[in-house]
């Protein structure tokens, strides 16, 4: 690792750190899932779709590729949901771009 890496990730240690004594460590958590997004869902659904963003109130917003790719995803909805539950994403809301 770099030097200006190494100085980044404990920039970025603290930063998280400070977050969560703050009070924001859980919407940070939640927030996360739009960067572990290829992770929950993998690599096909990941490449079809995108999270914008998630409310405190846990509901997703995910724009995707297509009308059509959108009505699959509809459909895996819940099990979707289930592999969600640890960012206490609630709900999804899917757009076509």
């Amino acid at each position: 690792m770099s030097a200006e890496r190494g100085t980044l990730a404990r920039v970025g240690e603290a930063l998280r750190g400070y977050l969560r004594r703050a009070g924001f460590g859980e919407r940070l958590a939640q927030a996360s899932v739009v960067e572990d997004w290829p992770g929950i869902v993998g690599e096909k659904i990941a490449a079809i779709s995108e999270p914008e963003a998630v409310t405190r109130e846990g509901t997703l917003f995910v724009r995707v590729k297509s009308a059509p790719w959108m009505q699959e995803l509809q459909l895996l909805t819940p099990e979707l949901l289930k592999r969600l539950v640890h960012w206490k994403v609630k709900r999804i809301v899917w757009r076509a771009w």
